[in-house]
């Protein structure tokens, strides 16, 4: 009986994940799926040490299921032979304005990014950071600033057209707006870059309007131009709408470079929550990803991710 309370739940989450059944409640749960795998080995040992077969069985078939799942994250995969210029795409969310300003501004100094993409965008936080110097440092931008959280803003080094803000209208859902641009790069095609902000499943009544603005993203165009969508997706790889979109033809940069099980969100603002992974850049399959860091922005609850890609010539 011990053996099966240890294996049962774990082989119930495999099939459920395996089916791709993300619905109600499981919406949340499944963002933590790579500790249910690592519990699902400790299951296994379990069943196997107290030789109980039927349960070790099961057990071997969920730890399949999940490491499946999980593991080609922690391990870097091959990247396109791309010889264009290198740019650096930050994404951060500013929790409703309250992040440190003076910070995010050293992150953009410190590791001479190219693209800032920031979510819960605030006319405060606007100022703030303008005051810094961020202006002289990436002085194009497109900018939606709301009190709130509905804020989006996108700024870059080079100069941007076509730009806009998209509207997230997913009913019942939180409105995030998404600002995006297209990034003129001096030897390299135009790239079309999207701060990314799909509403976040927080309660039951939500999930339909999380499913329709992730449904509702702009998806890659392996045959025309480059896109990046970069930012707070509150979705892991393991939610079926967010895998859906990468196989438009994006590629997950954290997960190109076997990053893809660090934590971007949960205990930061001092919440008893195991870390996830719902901060993301997507890019195009034909840019390379040279790197992807994690960095610490105070007064968010959400960690920075910095991603160094290699852009294709024209």
């Amino acid at each position: 009986m011990l053996c099966w309370v240890a294996v049962g739940p774990t082989a119930t989450w495999a099939a459920l994940r395996l089916a791709g059944l993300d619905r109600g409640p499981l919406v949340q749960a499944f963002a933590f799926t790579p500790y249910v795998a690592g519990w699902s080995i400790i299951a296994l040992a379990l069943a196997a040490a107290l030789r109980r077969w039927g349960p070790a069985a099961v057990a071997a078939l969920a730890v399949v299921a999940l490491l499946g799942a999980v593991a080609p994250r922690a391990l870097a995969s091959s990247q396109p032979a791309t010889t264009g210029p290198t740019i650096r795409v930050l994404t951060a969310n500013l929790l409703a304005g309250s992040a440190d300003a003076a910070t995010l501004v050293e992150l953009v100094r410190r590791h001479r990014v190219d693209v800032l993409a920031v979510q819960e965008f605030t006319p405060d936080a606007q100022a703030a950071l303008d005051r810094l110097g961020l202006d002289r440092l990436l002085p194009h931008r497109q900018l939606n600033p709301h009190i709130g959280t509905p804020g989006s803003g996108l700024y870059s080094r080079w100069p941007l057209s076509d730009v806009g803000i998209r509207h997230n209208r997913g009913q019942g859902g939180w409105g995030f707006s998404q600002a995006y641009g297209t990034v003129t790069v001096p030897g390299a095609p135009p790239v079309r870059v999207e701060s990314a902000h799909p509403s976040a499943p927080s309660a039951l009544d939500q999930v339909g309007a999380w499913r329709a603005d992730l449904t509702t993203q702009p998806p890659a165009t392996p045959d025309g131009e480059l896109r990046i969508l970069a930012g707070d997706f509150n979705a892991t790889l393991d939610h079926g709408p967010l895998r859906a979109l990468l196989r438009t033809g994006y590629v997950d940069a954290a997960d190109a470079t076997g990053s893809g099980l660090t934590g971007t969100w949960g205990p930061y603002d001092g919440d008893l929550i195991p870390p996830v992974t719902i901060d993301h850049v997507l890019v195009d399959r034909r840019i390379a990803v040279r790197a992807v860091k994690v960095l610490h922005l105070p007064d968010s609850d959400h960690r920075p991710v910095l991603a160094t890609l290699r852009l294709p010539t024209p």
